[in-house]
């Protein structure tokens, strides 16, 4: 049985933790306002295809999770909180994680998170992880609804192909009790090459799809707007190069084919600017673009679609 921390119970971090939950392992979660309420109170619930899954785990805010909890409580320590917060869950629990060696997993988007874990506890204790084919958001306080295929790919950070790397058992056991778990999980030996291929997608159907109001089918097999989709997904292939990462059409065209062979979900921007929260936009086109930059290339959709966002329009 495993101890996890999964700080963010929004709706991939809750599907994860009742996933692992309903398996026997130890999981508290953080989460904050109703939603930490109706988690202390109710439990968690969470709706993923004609299933209904309940639990009752442990949650807290982060106050208390310093009071009551070590970081060496955990075997692994995941953040599932959107990018735009990364850096200020590092800054309020900073000192506390640094109080042990716990491991750090980020199942976050964007390719800016594990550098910014790294920075505060050591590359040593980062894995890069990303959630691939799942919809998830928190429908009311407690309750979660989520589709997909909803796998986990994960892998040390930055890279590593050798068996002597210390994270190794640790993956291969996280491995071995999410896939336990109904989990579908695969260790990349280079999971920064991951994240930037799943950034083709975010960067793909995200911040259009919240321009537009349309869901990812919608975008992806419209005659026009499938074209900017296609183009803001060639961009990101292009600036990857900046971080050394070598992406061509082979991958634009396999992650476009993904998105549109999948369900027609309405993507975490969109969700986000529904309910007015602020917009990943940074952690998704910004990397695009600031490496665009440095590169001196041109992301002409990308770009575009930003700014349309930023001055308020869609």
């Amino acid at each position: 049985m495993l101890s996890i921390l999964m700080i963010g119970a929004g709706g991939i971090g809750g599907y994860y933790s009742a996933r692992l939950a309903e398996a026997g392992h130890r999981v508290v979660l953080t989460a904050r306002g109703d939603h930490l309420a109706a988690l202390q109170k109710t439990g968690l619930v969470v709706h993923y295809a004609n299933q209904r899954i309940e639990c009752q785990v442990p949650a807290v805010d982060h106050a208390a999770l310093m009071q009551d909890y070590q970081p060496s409580d955990f075997d692994v320590i995941a953040i599932a909180l959107k990018s735009t917060a990364t850096k200020a869950v590092l800054d309020e629990l900073g000192s506390w994680l640094s109080e042990s060696d716990a491991v750090v997993l980020s199942l976050q988007n964007g390719v800016d998170n594990e550098p910014l874990i790294a920075q505060t506890l050591g590359e040593s204790r980062v894995l890069g992880g990303l959630a691939v084919r799942i919809g998830g958001h928190i429908v009311e306080p407690g309750v979660i609804e989520a589709e997909g295929v909803a796998q986990i790919v994960m892998g040390a950070w930055p890279c590593t192909a050798s068996m002597q790397d210390a994270r190794r058992p640790l993956l291969e056991i996280l491995q071995s009790a999410f896939e336990q778990a109904g989990i579908p999980t695969v260790v990349s030996d280079d999971i920064r090459h991951e994240l930037w291929r799943k950034l083709v997608i975010n960067n793909g159907v995200n911040p259009i799809s919240a321009l537009t109001g349309l869901d990812t089918q919608s975008l992806t097999r419209h005659p026009k707007l499938s074209r900017i989709v296609y183009g803001m997904m060639a961009e990101t292939a292009a600036a990857a190069k900046a971080d050394g990462q070598e992406l061509g059409k082979a991958d634009v065209d396999e992650m476009f084919e993904l998105i549109s062979s999948f369900n027609a979900i309405k993507t975490s921007m969109l969700v986000d600017k529904e309910k007015g929260r602020p917009l990943e936009l940074d952690s998704i086109a910004g990397a695009v673009l600031r490496r665009s930059k440095a590169l001196g290339i041109d992301a002409p959709y990308t770009a575009t679609v930003t700014a349309l966002l930023e001055y308020g329009l869609g």
